[in-house]
């Protein structure tokens, strides 16, 4: 067998093993997710007065909307359930974190700069495009219908 041959095997193995990269990224999105969400409604008020005193408009409306897009993420993605739907909102909210908060710090996480929310863009971003997987509930939805 020649090497383009062992090759292209190669790489039609991995690409059949794409579940489980897909898998993992909507796992390590949920669990990031996870914690400031359970924070937010931990406390939403903090979360609203905070939200104001940075100039977020409608403190209330959007700690409420980033609150419950963060919790409806985590399900969504864990189950892989509406996973190209959540992506947008998700994105949405990792761009204005880094816009009201992470922007002024830099880039590097150790400085509360916007590396880590832009790790989180291009991994929805990913999902977004190559969809959950096959080891998700669309998956199983899509191959009913």
């Amino acid at each position: 067998m020649s090497i383009s041959t062992k090759y292209h095997s190669l790489v039609g193995h991995l690409e059949k093993s794409a579940a489980a990269p897909l898998l993992l990224l909507r796992l390590v999105l949920a669990y990031g997710f996870y914690g400031p969400a359970k924070m937010k409604w931990k406390d939403i008020n903090s979360v609203i007065d905070w939200f104001g005193s940075i100039g977020i408009p409608a403190p209330a409306f959007n700690a409420y909307l980033a609150a419950g897009t963060e919790a409806l993420g985590v399900v969504l993605l864990v189950l892989g359930l509406g996973t190209r739907l959540i992506v947008i909102p998700l994105v949405i909210t990792m761009l204005v974190a880094i816009k009201t908060v992470h922007w002024t710090n830099g880039f590097e996480a150790a400085d509360n700069g916007f590396e880590i929310p832009l790790y989180y863009i291009i991994m929805l971003l990913t999902l977004l495009i190559y969809g959950p997987g096959k080891w998700s509930v669309d998956y199983l939805i899509r191959r009913r219908s």
